[in-house]
């Protein structure tokens, strides 16, 4: 069941709310817990029941493994520990590598030694990606004592509550269990459901209204260019950054509607997206960028192999290895594994300038930083949505075909490679140029929903604080800020409601087409 489909926001949704609203009042917090439970297992069973018993199946598992690993510490068997933690871990990863990676290793042993295994083209579980890592979170944390005491009913909450179900983010267990517990569990407050409204149509409003219309444009493109057709400067980047917007409102779409959704019911999520192309380097970028994924590979991979506390040489590969693995992550094909190993270079590339170039704090030089970010990631992100290597390089290959009118102007940058057998720039081209600065402007210096909404602490670990140290860059504008009678913030009144009923209508009206968020597919 999707978010953006009429049978979840005009059915599911709205009934479970409902029933949440009755069942507060008339049987307290613990009901709450069983129904919302209840109403997760039909989310994700509307999909495919058939996965359902898996997900409860883990659910059950890696509870009962982290009872036992609870128990070696209290007995101070350490060994014990350590074997169940690798068994927990050892049987989370085959259940995912079964599902993602079969295809392909047969298809990667079938190209190596010339074997002719059959693909068995497995359907892939949807969130499979997001949950496993999750449990093995919680397993290697237990096995610190780093989980407080909860039971079952708790255990598969937390595991398994719809808005964070299928595609993030992968919350901590302490976020969860540090609010469904005590007679406050799941208050009834108006504050929650004006704020969790806002927050979810916002959401609606970028994935069906913007992303879903950046799709086509990028869509096109790639398969012009998995077609073979000829692909020149100005379509092949018009391409690429249709799909880098499409993927930006998409996932901050998607990660807003499940910010909205679980506070309707008095939980707040943490933040998953932080206007990731503001971003002043790579490092920075994946600070902002799927927040939760980033802090697990920190926490799980990273540091664990030695982190940042090591000789460079060593910090090198851990970096390349733990982008590398987020890379297979994100797809089981090679090209994704290229994808994530470039990511960590270009990681290691900054923190090797950061060594022998001091930083510039002026507003040219963060303005000039952003620009090499955007694009520079832009091009890896070429590789990531290409269906193969041969259609990537066909894409770089258009992306520096430039148009023949400009030969004499740029002619000496044939010898890196540049070609000049593009159509003449026209006033589309202009267009496309104009509309680039447009949407670059609006990521840039407006407020992003949590800095509209901070003053109601609209995530988990955000709030006014957090926004005063990363405000709106138009707030930190010299030129502008004085001309802005006040912080540009959401406020409950006539105006803020009509601001959102405005863009729930525009949503509304584009719900005739049902796409997917393009994190599930992961």
């Amino acid at each position: 069941m999707l978010f953006n489909s009429p049978l979840f926001l005009f059915l599911f949704f709205p009934a479970t709310v409902a029933a949440y609203i009755v069942l507060r009042q008339i049987a307290g917090p613990r009901a709450v817990l069983g129904l919302l439970l209840l109403s997760s297992l039909f989310f994700y069973g509307w999909w495919n029941p058939i996965y359902v018993p898996l997900l409860f199946g883990l659910a059950v598992f890696n509870f009962l493994v982290a009872r036992g690993i609870t128990a070696a510490r209290q007995a101070d068997r350490s060994d014990w520990v350590s074997l169940l933690l690798t068994f927990g871990i050892v049987a989370d990863l085959a259940v995912f590598g079964y599902f993602k990676y079969t295809d392909f290793f047969l298809d990667t042993a079938n190209a190596l030694f010339r074997t002719n295994f059959i693909l068995q083209h497995i359907l892939l579980p949807l969130g499979i990606s997001f949950f496993i890592f999750q449990k093995i979170a919680y397993l290697v944390d237990t096995s610190r004592g780093d989980v407080k005491g909860h039971d079952f009913l708790e255990y598969c909450f937390f595991v398994m509550f719809f808005p964070q179900l299928l595609a993030g983010p992968i919350t901590h267990h302490e976020v969860i269990f540090s609010q469904i517990k005590g007679p406050w569990a799941f208050a009834i407050k108006p504050s929650n459901f004006m704020l969790g409204l806002t927050i979810f149509v916002i959401g609606l409003f970028k994935k069906v209204v913007l992303a879903d219309n950046f799709a086509p444009i990028a869509n096109n493109m790639f398969s012009a260019a998995a077609a073979g057709e000829p692909l020149d400067f100005f379509t092949a980047w018009q391409g690429l950054i249709a799909f880098k917007f499409q993927l930006y409102f998409d996932f901050s779409g998607y990660s807003e509607m499940a910010l909205g959704a679980a506070r309707l019911f008095g939980i707040q999520l943490p933040l998953n997206f932080n206007s990731p192309y503001r971003a002043l380097n790579v490092t920075d970028y994946w600070r902002r960028w799927h927040m939760t994924l980033s802090r697990f590979l920190r926490d799980y991979v990273y540091i664990p192999l030695g982190g940042s506390r090591v000789r460079t040489p060593r910090l090198y590969f851990n970096l390349l290895a733990t982008l590398a693995l987020s890379g297979l992550w994100h797809g089981a094909a090679w090209h994704f594994v290229l994808w994530g190993s470039l990511q960590g270079a270009s990681m290691v590339v900054n923190h090797a300038w950061r060594q022998v170039w001091r930083p510039i704090n002026l507003w040219w030089s963060h303005t000039v930083a952003r620009l090499v970010t955007f694009f520079a990631l832009g091009l890896i992100l070429v590789i990531y949505r290409s269906p193969s290597l041969e259609v990537a390089g066909h894409i770089y290959r258009g992306m520096f075909n430039l148009p023949i009118s400009w030969q004499d102007a740029f002619g000496p940058l044939a010898w890196l490679g540049v070609r000049f057998d593009g159509p003449p720039a026209g006033l589309d081209q202009l267009m496309l140029v104009m509309w680039l600065v447009v949407w670059l402007v609006v990521a840039w210096f407006f407020p992003n929903t949590q800095q509209l909404l901070a003053r109601w602490h609209p995530a988990y670990n955000y709030g006014l604080a957090e926004r005063d140290r990363d405000p709106p860059l138009l707030e930190q504008t010299g030129s502008a800020a004085p001309l802005l009678p006040w912080r540009l913030e959401w406020r409950p009144t006539a105006a803020g409601a009509v601001f959102v009923g405005v863009l729930a209508a525009l949503a509304c009206l584009n719900l005739s087409h049902v796409s997917e968020f393009l994190y599930f597919r992961f």
